[in-house]
């Protein structure tokens, strides 16, 4: 579990005002998000969902004007010292109210439906715990990383429609009942909060997958290039970080660096388009042959 102020959580709960029990509870863990956190909230406050609403920021050590940014749009602000993104997610659920949580990110934003989308799922589908969706990159991004979570999520939609088991989940699209969460692992850092989480609630029920219903992030994360992000921030800071720190019980690889402001892409040379397209063909090669091997299971 992560750490807990127990003087800044009286002094942050103090603050909170009582009201119903709101249907819908969104956590967004925040590190110096003061240029992207506006957008995100602001996009929010624009979603038709007619039901009640708590935002809540977790403000993760910022150094910036994040958690003014939060209070100025009426967000719930917490705070929490531990560093890492499964300790903010932590922290942020821990103390949320509402009967659904729903995790993203604040450099993400929303179609205006996005929340009712949600909520309609939940009601298609009374028995599942936990409701995911795809994410797209927003304007800027390089071609690639359009080609990228199209392969990947129509892959994880694929698997989902053969099978009804959904193999991925992002992190900034996903949704589970408050009575459902099994706790997020902190000794975790990337993966925790997606491939963990997912692996977690599937215990206590079935996931659904919508792939009609994308939140829309930034490509910041990009701004490094093809390379980087394949090999340093996916295989490294992801899957090996994941795959050692769960094995370990502790964090040995730590989080990848975080991106706010930087060099875009260079442009990718002739044979490095090739290569994304392999790659993005590959996971989403691995993502199908994961559903198959769960559908033979079923058959067996």
């Amino acid at each position: 579990m992560g750490s807990v102020d127990e003087q800044d959580e009286d002094e942050e709960m103090g603050d909170r005002p009582l009201a119903p029990r709101p249907r819908f509870s969104i956590v967004i863990p925040a590190f110096n998000e003061q240029d992207y956190l506006a957008g995100c909230l602001r996009s929010l406050a624009a979603q038709d969902f007619t039901g009640g609403v708590e935002v809540i920021v977790v403000d993760n050590n910022s150094s910036d004007q994040t958690a003014a940014v939060a209070r100025s749009f009426g967000a719930v602000v917490v705070h929490e010292r531990r560093p890492g993104v499964c300790s903010a997610r932590q922290r942020g659920t821990s103390i949320a109210r509402g009967e659904i949580i729903v995790s993203t990110d604040a450099d993400t934003v929303f179609d205006r439906g996005w929340l009712s989308n949600i909520d309609q799922a939940f009601e298609r589908h009374p028995g599942c715990v936990a409701v995911g969706g795809p994410c797209r990159f927003t304007a800027g991004r390089p071609w690639w990383a359009v080609v990228y979570p199209r392969l990947l999520f129509g892959a994880v939609a694929a698997v989902h429609r053969l099978t009804g088991h959904v193999v991925y989940v992002t992190a900034t699209n996903v949704a589970f009942r408050r009575e459902a969460w099994p706790g997020y692992d902190t000794q975790l850092t990337q993966g925790g909060d997606e491939l963990d989480l997912l692996r977690r609630l599937q215990r206590r029920g079935p996931v659904v997958f919508d792939r009609h219903n994308p939140t829309f992030t930034s490509p910041r994360r990009l701004q490094r290039g093809l390379a980087y992000n394949l090999v340093v921030t996916f295989l490294v800071y992801y899957l090996l970080a994941y795959a050692i720190n769960r094995v370990a019980r502790r964090p040995v690889l730590g989080t990848a660096p975080a991106f706010r402001h930087g060099r875009r892409s260079a442009p990718l040379a002739p044979w490095a388009g090739r290569l994304v397209l392999a790659s993005a063909m590959l996971v989403a090669g691995l993502v199908l042959l994961r559903g198959g091997i769960y559908l033979a299971a079923l058959i067996w």
